[in-house]
């Protein structure tokens, strides 16, 4: 029997990981896409006239066991990959392709959702069900349903070869990521680096068969966190070198020729679908709607935050000067001297904060205790469930009467077969009509200590971790009938709100008192250091704006190419789109460059990575709300939750929003808390 033919039996049905096999995912994969598609043609056999009950909900419930494979495999191809998942993901890419295009050019389909929405004011529907055939109505019509047969089958051939050529870029990302880790022999070389930092280096050496050496990984964005302490300037170097250098080298793992080929379909297939460029095909079923309202906004927080980097790039030079150093800022000097300029001016050193993020007391007391006092939920770890690697920890959630959420499994600790970065996915997704229930899951890329080793976080990996719980959360708390709308399926420039504003209880007095304890006295962080924290809070803002909307603007300039356009020259494009946006600053590298951009290349946030700072308009407006109604309260919490995370998908999100705020979001305090104004 194959797994995922039945709903499992395990609590909040959960997948049975330990019985699925590598033979299993192919089988089922087939039969989901077969059984939906047989479920597609019985609505459209129908000879009664469209009704919502005989069209939009069959649509709904079908493909479950398509649903069941697809949640796990793509867990586990991205967590846990392998030759059998590469393989088996390149197979699969241009059949789902294939599959999706299936349904949403579908004319009978079409039509049929076509008719309940020209009728939809006379149909009596409930707000979620009337929104379920806009949204479906919106979509099919923006993914090609109005096409001619002909225009169909080209469209048919660009999603395919799009879909081939995403998932080569992706697996390219992470080969090159593996091979061009720095591989170091003397300890000597990571100095700087704490005794934890150094233990995870040897422990990485050792699992590549390297013992007595040190590895350090690379981690997906351009800035290793590791350029902070290294002492060795030319260590620094060959770190941000390798970092510069994945898919540029020629070779198996050269990404610049699908970089070329992705951008290139991308535009094709805007044109035919009727748009300008594939930025415009996007924004318009977005909140920004247009590409010029997103370059609107960048445009106006670009030459601020260039301003600002120049200004912080003097005084780190200055600091260079001082120390006798005789050479210009570089790159991949930056993160170093910002911490020594950060701590000569507010008395703040981030290294030495990490005795203070030790992971469990930060997940046990700081995370799950603000979820808590916010929410009234609890956490629970569940040993006797296991998931798809041994690391990686099931809790079961409860509401504060007892009553089930869902589960949440994390995955802390970096490995050779896990993508770079860090993300939340849903394993199974709450609906009402289907009766399903929820588990969500956080992947981090934690670098793992010796064996008795604590592990001790960075800022950045505890602001991470926050952030990625809010993702978290929404997937837990969203409560609909339809499973369209389930958990985090919104807008793409809408979803990562949720997710920022988790990151400010990371620094809320009571929840900071609650987990920063030095992880061998247990003493609290002292306050003035906390004190210093939020004093130095817009420090190195530029760079951090900067890096930002030089990624942000690239993907941009990538997706507004026209059909008539052509590009040859991946690095010349992208020095151009940079240097038109005044970004171009050699001393701050664009967070991402093309050929290891995966959020848009790969990851299916292409036209659309301004969605995080476009998000963060609501999540400063939405702090100051909080911090203007008595913060960590249950009643705000609730009001939060019920008002945004537990709707979901099913409402417009800015008039969910509106019904929060009371009034749209205000940009103000995202200007402030950036010192952009």
């Amino acid at each position: 029997m194959n797994p995922f033919a039945s709903t499992s039996t395990l609590p909040f049905e959960l997948p049975p990981f330990a019985l699925i096999a590598e033979e299993h995912y192919r089988p089922a994969f087939l039969a989901g896409m077969t059984d939906q598609l047989a479920e597609i043609a019985a609505i459209c056999a129908g000879t009664d006239a469209p009704t919502f009950e005989n069209t939009m909900v069959p649509l709904e419930r079908s493909g479950q066991v398509l649903t069941r494979v697809a949640e796990v495999f793509f867990n586990r191809s991205s967590s846990d990959s392998s030759d059998f998942t590469n393989a088996l993901e390149e197979e699969l890419a241009p059949l789902l392709s294939a599959h999706a295009d299936a349904i949403r050019l579908d004319p009978e389909l079409f039509g049929r959702v076509a008719t309940l929405h020209e009728q939809l004011d006379g149909l009596a529907l409930e707000p979620e069900a009337r929104y379920l055939v806009e949204r479906y109505f919106t979509e099919f019509t923006l993914a090609g349903a109005r096409l001619s047969n002909d225009d169909k089958a080209r469209l048919r051939d660009y999603n395919k070869r799009l879909s081939t050529a995403t998932t080569r870029f992706e697996k390219n990302l992470l080969a090159d990521t593996n091979d061009l880790a720095l591989v170091l022999d003397d300890v000597s070389e990571l100095d700087g680096l704490t005794p934890g930092q150094i233990s995870a280096a040897a422990e990485a050496a050792t699992e590549r068969g390297l013992t007595g050496r040190y590895v350090i990984t690379l981690v997906l964005p351009t800035s290793h966190p590791y350029l902070a302490q290294l002492t060795n300037r030319g260590v620094r170097e060959r770190l941000l070198a390798a970092s510069r250098s994945r898919g540029i080298r020629g070779g198996a793992f050269d990404n610049r020729s699908l970089v070329l080929e992705i951008s290139g379909l991308r535009a094709e297939r805007a044109r035919l679908l009727g748009f300008d460029n594939h930025a415009a095909g996007v924004t318009a079923d977005q909140t920004a709607r247009t590409p010029q309202a997103v370059a609107d906004m960048l445009g106006r927080l670009a030459p601020a935050a260039a301003r600002n980097a120049r200004v912080e790039q003097t005084d780190l030079q200055a600091q260079i000067d001082a120390d006798g150093g005789d050479f210009e800022l570089a790159a991949w000097d930056w993160a170093f001297y910002t911490e020594r300029v950060r701590r000569a001016r507010y008395d703040v050193d981030t290294a030495a904060m990490r005795p203070y993020f030790e992971f469990e007391r930060v997940l046990q007391d700081g995370v799950f205790y603000a979820a808590n006092r916010l929410y009234g939920v609890t956490f629970t770890e569940r040993t006797d469930l296991v998931a798809w690697h041994p690391g990686a920890r099931v809790f079961e959630v409860a509401e504060d009467d007892g009553s089930p959420v869902g589960l949440y499994i994390i995955d802390v600790y970096t490995r050779d077969s896990k993508r770079g970065g860090a993300w939340m996915n849903a394993l199974r997704s709450q609906s009402t009509l289907l009766g399903t229930p929820t588990i969500v899951c956080n992947n981090l890329n934690v670098p793992k200590p010796a064996a008795g080793e604590p592990t001790l976080l960075s800022f950045d990996e505890v602001v991470t971790l926050f952030h990625e719980f809010g993702h978290a959360l929404h997937g837990l708390f969203a409560r609909v009938t339809y499973p369209k709308f389930s958990g985090t399926n919104v807008y793409r420039d809408f979803v990562e709100f949720p997710s920022q504003v988790n990151e400010m209880w990371m620094l809320w007095p009571e929840v900071l008192a609650n987990y920063a304890r030095h992880h061998e006295t247990g003493e609290p962080m002292p306050q003035d250091l906390v004190d210093r924290i939020q004093a130095s809070s817009t420090f190195n803002e530029g760079f951090s704006t900067s890096e930002y909307l030089a990624a942000a603007l690239l993907d941009q300039a990538w997706h507004r190419i026209g059909a008539e356009d052509t590009v040859t020259d991946v690095a010349a494009f992208e020095a151009s789109a940079l240097a038109a946006a005044g970004l171009d600053n050699p001393a701050v590298p664009t967070r991402y460059a093309s050929t290891y951009f995966a959020h848009t290349f790969a990851g299916g946030y292409d036209a659309g990575y301004y969605s995080y700072i476009w998000s963060e308009v609501l999540d400063a407006d939405t702090g100051e709300w909080f911090e203007e109604n008595g913060g960590l309260t249950r009643a705000n919490g609730d009001r939060f939750r019920s008002r945004l995370l537990g709707v979901g998908g099913s409402t417009d999100p800015l008039a969910a929003y509106r019904d929060f705020r009371g009034r749209d979001a205000d940009i103000r305090p995202l200007l402030d808390r950036r010192g952009l104004n």
